[in-house]
């Protein structure tokens, strides 16, 4: 995990701005409609499975991302305190849904109020490390994430195997998981900012990474 390089200049897209995914070196101001929009998102698709989960639709596997009961702080109130804190770039939260996704598809796992916090402290924390100039070490990550430093390592490298490192985002799937949140924030009947402004993904990340999920919109696991 390191610095990657060149930002992207010249995406057509309004996605960017519009979902507040601001250059790493400018101050986001407030918070990034990305953030209350993939609450949403989360807190719906939670709600779904666990009603699934009663009619017995779909099995409950416990991993070690379950707690034994839901913590205190809403979805929505986790993430806006891991931006607090964590002083990440706004797009690390849709590389960390992309990472989730993908960590869900091959485990065959459902998101519930006993995983969901513990996936989004581990794949944001990677998305971190990953992506951005700068980032803070795992104890205090697992300190803004209410885990132990322990437990918080052995949750990244449970997920790291699980994606088998499969870290590398293309554009072109960065750009369609924002199309989705974009979606939420009409379904949710929120204003949409339209100039261009680029995000901080990288191009360069990789010339020939793999992607399989290239131009996929979020799973609904």
């Amino acid at each position: 995990m390191g610095t990657l390089a060149s930002d992207v200049d010249d995406l057509t897209s309004y996605l960017h701005l519009s979902l507040g995914l601001k250059d790493l070196g400018k101050k986001v101001i407030g918070s990034p409609q990305v953030l209350p929009l993939l609450s949403s998102f989360l807190e719906r698709l939670v709600q779904k499975n666990e009603r699934l989960i009663e009619t017995a639709q779909i099995k409950n596997i416990p991993t070690v991302f379950h707690g034994m009961r839901a913590p205190a702080l809403s979805i929505h109130q986790y993430i806006d305190r891991i931006f607090k804190y964590f002083g990440c770039s706004p797009s690390c939260f849709v590389v960390a849904q992309i990472y989730v996704d993908r960590f869900l598809k091959v485990t065959d796992g459902h998101l519930t109020s006993l995983n969901v916090h513990r996936l989004l402290i581990t794949s944001i924390t990677i998305a971190a490390k990953f992506i951005d100039d700068a980032f803070f070490n795992n104890a205090y990550y697992a300190k803004v994430g209410g885990v132990s430093t322990s437990e918080l390592n052995r949750l990244e490298v449970e997920f790291l195997f699980g994606i088998n490192f499969r870290l590398y985002v293309s554009v072109d799937t960065f750009t369609a998981y924002c199309t989705q949140l974009e979606k939420e924030a009409s379904s949710e009947g929120l204003p949409v900012e339209r100039p261009v402004r680029t995000c901080r993904l990288k191009e360069n990340w990789s010339n020939t990474a793999p992607d399989d999920t290239r131009c996929a919109s979020p799973v609904a696991r």
